[in-house]
């Protein structure tokens, strides 16, 4: 299966919205994602998408905010159906590569501490706990983990990144952005 990674359009927004509502408990509006695409200049927003040009379907979405030589990842989610076939790495590594380009050095992120999955997929990457926001999300109560990943101009974790990118599958990557 090929997927095109390529920057978020406005008329993606809907499937989009579809994906974050499956996917967590507090999903954000779909005004939230056209702000973001429209006008927040600080943001990069990255869809993954696989069929033919036409008849895609978006399948993954994220949300990246660049803050002088930082990156905070507002959010980032895989359809159910697409689930566990590398999609949510592909995107992950693709747009952290792009930050780079744009002088990116450290990247932060919360998750809940429930979420093993995405633990998992955060730690291939080398992030590393820095901290706990106790009862940070409103519906359950439930903590955040504070995860980083420090050293993203240097050669080893950008050589990382593109490996990541490359490797799924025996894929070939497809990079739209």
């Amino acid at each position: 299966m090929d997927v095109l990674i390529r920057p978020m359009k406005l008329e993606d927004i809907s499937q989009v919205h579809e994906i974050d509502v499956q996917s967590f408990s507090l999903p954000w509006p779909e005004r939230s994602f056209r702000y973001e695409l429209t006008e927040n200049q600080t943001s990069r927003l990255w869809v993954a998408e696989v069929g033919d040009p036409g008849d895609a379907r978006i399948v993954a979405m994220m949300v990246l905010w660049l803050i002088l030589d930082e990156a905070h990842i507002g959010t980032i989610a895989v359809h159910s159906d697409y689930r566990r076939m590398g999609i949510g790495r592909k995107l992950l590594a693709h747009a952290l590569l792009h930050a780079v380009d744009e002088g990116v050095a450290s990247v932060f992120l919360e998750v809940r501490r429930s979420n093993h999955t995405a633990q998992s997929l955060y730690a291939q990457f080398g992030f590393t706990l820095d901290g706990i926001r106790p009862r940070y999300y409103q519906d359950t109560g439930e903590d955040a983990l504070l995860l980083s990943l420090s050293g993203l101009q240097e050669a080893p974790t950008r050589a990382n990144l593109l490996k990541i990118l490359l490797s799924q599958s025996g894929e070939q990557a497809l990079m739209g952005g």
